[in-house]
């Protein structure tokens, strides 16, 4: 499965900065989830528990497996924007929208 990316900087930068960051990014991304054809169900499953259990002190009453998986995306997500934008940088700097 492929996915698209799109990556939002709160500096200014030039689209081909963007594009290598881009790259960057969806490398990391790749890597650190194993495969590309990962990134989007698991950044689906991510954000479903996120909006139902975001407000709720973690552990999320959820199965072993995802919190497994909550765990990876978040790993994943630091080291696909640290990679993109540098260690010192994190998503309040940053952002990024995936699409499959």
């Amino acid at each position: 499965m492929t996915y698209s990316l799109r990556i939002f900087s709160a500096e200014d930068t030039t689209a081909d900065e963007r594009e290598l960051a881009g790259g960057r990014f969806r490398a990391a991304l790749d890597e650190s989830l194993g495969d590309a054809a990962l990134v989007i169900p698991v950044y689906r499953l991510y954000t479903r528990l996120l909006q139902a259990y975001g407000d709720h002190d973690r552990p999320w009453p959820v199965s072993t497996e995802e919190h497994l998986l909550v765990d990876q995306w978040e790993a994943a997500e630091l080291a696909a924007t640290q990679a993109a934008f540098g260690i010192n940088r994190y998503l309040g700097d940053a952002h990024f929208e995936l699409d499959d």
